[in-house]
This record gives structure tokens, sequence and C-alpha cells, in this order.
């Protein structure tokens, strides 16, 4: 069916009492909906769960304030609504690989891991992946999520076309050769334009990973060698509590090559591990994928935890900031002083790079970045009284948040921080001039 047969026929379903058709389920006191960390309670009062992508224009249409709903692994309120949710979760389809164009398309909901083993088996690969699997390939795109490497862009950078559907019901299909810096508005967009159905992503030839460990890196070793550090693998994570004045881990991956070798045993002081580790060092390995240099295909290396196993149901908040690569060892420096306050709170703190993007609302907007990553105690009276301490020391730098998780900067801050910022609220107002998909977190930090 064409797609305006398609949205005649939907409109028509509508009037017909088309909602019943759909699994729906009211809020209760039997089923409170909670993120995946189980930190925050979604306080929409319906949830829709349709069955396929076809279903999504008369339902969009339909609902007045909604919100998608992904994998849940956001810690913020983005993806909640005061009326209504539609879960991606059946949404969870590989609709197309083309081989000729080194595409593949997806449905919005699916999570990486559930189709990067097929793609690996058919000879191909993405170009990163974030630490964990199990996130939904809309919800990290439209949040600008990441993996890490010097030269790699988030995961949004894969991508090369988008269908949303938008309040009004209608099917846009934006892509990026086509509609340039519209494209670039569209892709991470908060969730604030409309409900993402289809995502087409960039894929490369499959290759291989090691991944190298190392522990106990000297602070000073990081002053003098973060560039080198950083460098030294395809992709890497610096792993710390900010105390005692060293790194407990790094995390080096790199591409398997016919001429490549082993990583020395000392690593700018640092010492080889000896066993597979958690980034939290107390705990089991069991669930992290595979180390000690041994090699394995990239969706079971570049992230840090196997998708086989069910990713935490509590116990830790996360929080997430950006400065410009440049001004990395300055930035963490500031952190580091806070050490002995931020400590007590503290789980892990991951410290990654991630290349520059052309996307409006990216956390690394025209500039390369790192991420400072903090896994916190599920204690959010103190880590809440820590987070604008942190974000002060950060503000010289022009510290921009991870949109999926937990801070604190004003709006007005947010605003001077983003050049395309005011492009933004006007793109997301001509897409939604009613508010349907408004909801408190766009109030707060986008919407004046």
């Amino acid at each position: 069916m064409k797609r305006k047969e398609f949205l005649k026929t939907s409109s028509a379903l509508v009037a017909g009492g088309f909602l019943s058709s759909f699994h729906h389920s009211a809020q209760s006191k039997e089923m409170v909906r909670k993120n995946w960390a189980g930190n925050y309670t979604y306080q929409a009062k319906n949830l829709y769960e349709p069955r396929s992508v076809e279903e999504i224009p008369a339902l969009v249409k339909k609902l007045d304030l909604q919100k998608p709903l992904g994998s849940r692994h956001c810690f913020n309120n983005i993806a909640d609504s005061p009326f209504n949710q539609i879960s991606t979760q059946r949404l969870n389809k590989v609709v197309e690989v083309n081989e000729e164009a080194k595409t593949i398309t997806v449905e919005a909901g699916v999570r990486y891991g559930d189709f990067a083993p097929e793609l690996h088996q058919r000879g191909y690969a993405l170009h990163n992946l974030a630490s964990l699997p199990h996130i939904s390939v809309a919800g990290a795109c439209v949040t600008g999520t990441h993996g890490s490497g010097v030269n790699n862009g988030n995961l949004s950078t894969a991508v090369v076309a988008l269908e949303f559907v938008t309040p009004q019901g209608e099917v846009v299909t934006l892509n990026r050769e086509k509609d340039g810096d519209i494209f670039n508005g569209a892709v991470v967009n908060l969730g604030a334009i409309g409900l993402i159905t289809q995502l087409t992503l960039d894929i490369q030839d499959t290759f291989e990973v090691r991944q190298d460990l190392f522990q106990d890196l000297p602070l000073a070793s990081l002053k003098d060698h973060f560039d080198e550090i950083m460098s030294s693998g395809y992709s890497g994570s610096l792993f710390t509590d900010w105390q005692n004045d060293q790194l407990s881990q790094i995390w080096i991956k790199r591409k398997v090559e016919a001429s490549a070798s082993g990583m020395e045993a000392d690593f700018y002081g640092a010492q080889a591990a000896t066993r597979n580790l958690h980034p939290i060092t107390r705990l089991s390995a069991e669930h992290c994928t595979e180390q000690l240099g041994v090699p394995g295909p990239w969706y079971d290396r570049l992230p840090h935890f196997k998708m086989g196993f069910t990713p935490s149901s509590g116990e830790e908040l996360q929080s997430e900031y950006f400065v410009p690569r440049r001004n990395a060892v300055d930035a963490m420096m500031a952190v580091e002083k806070m050490g002995d306050e931020i400590y007590p709170q503290l789980l892990i703190s991951e410290i990654r790079t991630i290349a520059a993007d052309s996307f409006w609302m990216s956390p690394c907007y025209q500039q390369d970045s790192v991420a400072i990553h903090f896994t916190w105690k599920q204690n959010w009276s103190e880590v809440q009284k820590l987070l604008p301490k942190i974000e002060a020391a950060l503000s010289p730098y022009g510290v921009r948040p991870h949109w999926g998780k937990l801070f604190t900067i004003s709006k007005e801050k947010l605003a001077s921080r983003y050049v395309k910022y005011n492009d933004f609220l006007a793109f997301a107002k001509l897409h939604d001039p009613e508010g349907k998909f408004k909801n408190d977190y766009l109030n707060k930090n986008i919407y004046s």
C-alpha cells in the first residue's frame, strides 16, 4: 500500500474505533512502569504497544499528550508523558540489509544486540557500539548516546536516513544526502518532533577486536600521555574512582589485523591485567565481554557487557558530561580535586573519547569530545547535591550533559552552549505546533 493510501485508510480506522485493536494497558497499582535502573517511575496513565509500524500514524494522530518509550535505559523523565506512552518494544524487525549501498534499515525499537550477530554472519559491522548492547537504536540516536574512539562518532553518526511520524500522523522521511542541515536537526531530537519508526544505518565490512586491560595507571602518566593512551586502540575507556592519584583500569580495544602484535605488559606505568575484570574491580566479570587479548567479533568486544544477560535491575544512577577533547586533562583534574567529596557516592567513573559530529543537539556538535561518566550509588538526595558542583567545575570548558542521564544544568546555560539551540527550538515547534510531544523534560530543558 502506498503511503498516501495508507494514511487515508488509517484515518478511517481511527474514526471507527481503531484504538481498540492496540494492546493497551492503563496505569495502576498493579502495573507500575519503571526505567531499567528502577530510579524513575513513569507517570503516564496509558501505555500502548503497537504491533507494527503501520499502526503508528493513526495512533499518534488520535492521542493527545504522548511520548515514545524505548528500552527504558534513560535515568530521567525524557521518555515520560502526563497521559500516554507508545512502546516501541514490538517494532523490533530488521527491514533490509542493502549490500550495494552498505546500509541496514531497522525498526525503531530493535536493540543493537538483537541484530548485530546476524549482521556479522553476513559479513558486516556497525562502526561502534555503546557499553551496553541492550539499548534500542532509536533511543540511542535521539539522545546522542555513544561508544568510544578518537575517530569514532557517536551512534547517531551511522544514521543515513530516518522515518518518523509527526503529531499530525504524517510520515516523514529524511535523508542525510538529500536533506542536509534539516537532517542534522532531526537525528538527535530528544523525542521532540514525533515518533521514529525506522532508521537506516551505515554498515562496513565486519572485523574482529581484542581487548587488552591494564590496571593502576599513575595520574601523572595520564596528564603527560592522554592523547597517546586514548589513541592506542580503535576504542578505549579509562575507569577511576578519583582516589590514590591513579586510574584503576584501562580498556584498550583494537581491531585484529594480520600484522598486529600483543600490547606490552607495562602500559605507560599501568600493568597488564591477568584476569578478566569488571569495570568495578571488586565485582565479578562474568557478564563482561571477553578480555586478555582474546579476539572476537566486533559486537562481542566493543560493548563492555554481553547481550545475553539482563543488565542491572537497580542500585545505580548515572550522569555524564562532555567537554572538548583539547580540554580533557584540565577537566579531569578539576574533577579529581573533588575526589574525596565524590568518592562516598560513586561506584565508578568512565572516561571516553568521541569524534565531532554535525547534529544540532548532539553533545559532540562540531567538537571532538571527552565524556566523563559517573555511575553513582542509588542515593539521589546526596548525588543531587554533587551534580551542581561538578557542573560548576566543568563550566569553564562549556560542559554539555548526556541528555538521557541526570544533570542540573539550567535551560539558559544549555541554550548558550548549543550553537543551533534556537534553530532546534523552531524546528521542534514546526513539527509539533500543538505540543503533543511536550513533557516536563522538554519544558524544563528546551522550551522557553
